[in-house]
């Protein structure tokens, strides 16, 4: 589904709509035969794919009654990219929207929540999610006691899947069918294999039963999900990490959503990533594409690599015009003070050009201060990304 080139009765038009694109250079790079195709999902509106479900809950919510202009307040807690789409969603409609964020997430995402008018509550990172000290008992205590004050609960709500079973779905669906096979670009025609990450689960579950029911029964879908949390399944695969801290914001739990279906006719596979093979990912797609994603994007691309190396996914992988579409969640734009990131952008080892840069301006007469050292041997003799490091989120980082 291609954007609308009309004009927009306001931001929730452009929620959803994201491209599908191939990731060719990567593909090339890991010996790939198939198309390696990424859907993109930080051009939505909000910033990510969690648009798509703020907007279809306060939309249905709205239809059912249950949310009253001028009295309703939505309550939600989220890790963050949720909150930022109800936050969108309700500045737009006119509702008060109070925000339950766990402390490790970003403090991007917090500004970005206070921008849009949104009141945000930190909870604990350490605490269960069934502790009234969570971001969940938190908003659960919130609701009882502010007047008007409703959950849309993502965890529970129906419309989460519903909304990538009806939008996002669809969108990569048309996306693989519309664009014609060539001898240059062979393509099978259909999404053969689909790799997403997990959180909720709202996205994997509606993605599969998307392409499953309406498109492709025989369609491969893999589920990734980080060390630490324990969503994926069979249970034996969370046994060795299990309670294990993980930087990666945006997927993994502690206890199984309503909205995931673990039901092997949805999700064929599931995957174990580290945050270290996420960040090496994230790497990839900024170098090689030109794609600035978040972490949790990473994640998928790293499982999906390295499903594609396994034993099942070998034939795959060396099969030309077969199509394995990774979902991309969001952006790098809520996690650019994050340790990781800096590290990641401002760390690296100096290139052969930045070295040169270094050679070339050493024997400059401008006036002009260089700072030559700090260009050819990075960031370590600057104190930026120290002082980033010392902001109140950077302490979390290590927090599940």
């Amino acid at each position: 589904m291609a954007r609308t080139s009309q004009i927009l009765d306001n931001a929730l038009g452009a929620v959803g709509n994201t491209p599908l694109i191939r990731l060719d250079r990567i593909a090339k790079e890991e010996g790939l035969q198939c198309n390696l195709l990424g859907k993109v999902e930080y051009t939505s509106a909000g910033g990510s794919v969690k648009d798509r479900i703020a907007k279809r809950m306060v939309e249905e919510a709205e239809k059912e009654g249950k949310l009253i202009p001028g009295h309703s307040v939505v309550i939600e807690p989220t890790s963050g990219n949720t909150g930022i789409g109800l936050a969108m969603a309700c500045a737009i409609k006119g509702y008060s929207v109070i925000i339950t964020l766990p402390n490790k997430m970003s403090l991007e995402k917090e500004a970005a929540l206070r921008a849009l008018g949104a009141e945000v509550v930190r909870t604990p990172t350490e605490a269960a999610w069934d502790s009234p000290e969570s971001h969940i008992g938190v908003a659960q205590r919130l609701q009882r006691e502010i007047p008007g004050g409703i959950i849309l609960d993502q965890y529970r709500n129906v419309n989460n899947p519903l909304a990538h079973e009806y939008t996002t779905g669809p969108e990569i669906i048309e996306a693989v069918t519309s664009t014609p096979s060539t001898v240059s670009q062979p393509s099978s025609g259909k999404v053969d294999v689909l790799v997403a990450g997990a959180g909720t689960g709202g996205t994997i579950t509606g993605l599969s039963r998307a392409i499953k029911k309406k498109h492709n029964k025989d369609c491969i879908v893999v589920g990734v999900d980080p060390k630490g949390s324990i969503l994926a399944y069979p249970d034996e695969l969370n046994t060795d990490s299990v309670g294990a801290q993980y930087v990666v914001e945006g997927i993994g739990y502690d206890f199984i959503p309503d909205v995931l279906s673990r039901d092997p006719a949805d999700v064929d596979e599931w995957l174990k990533t580290s945050d270290d093979e996420a960040f090496a990912a994230v790497r990839l797609l900024m170098r090689h594409e030109g794609l600035l994603v978040g972490g949790s994007s990473g994640s998928a691309l790293s499982g999906a690599l390295r499903w594609l190396r396994s034993d099942k996914g070998r034939a795959i992988a060396q099969t030309k015009g077969l199509n394995v579409v990774v979902l991309l969640p969001d952006g790098i734009r809520n996690y650019m003070s994050k340790p990781w990131f800096l590290k990641m952008a401002l760390e690296a080892e100096p290139s052969p050009l930045a070295r040169r840069i270094a050679e070339v301006l050493k024997t400059s007469e401008s006036n002009v201060e260089t700072n030559v050292d700090g260009l050819a041997n990075g960031i370590a003799s600057r104190t930026t990304a120290t002082n980033l490091e010392n902001r109140p989120n950077a302490a979390d980082e290590t927090s599940h």
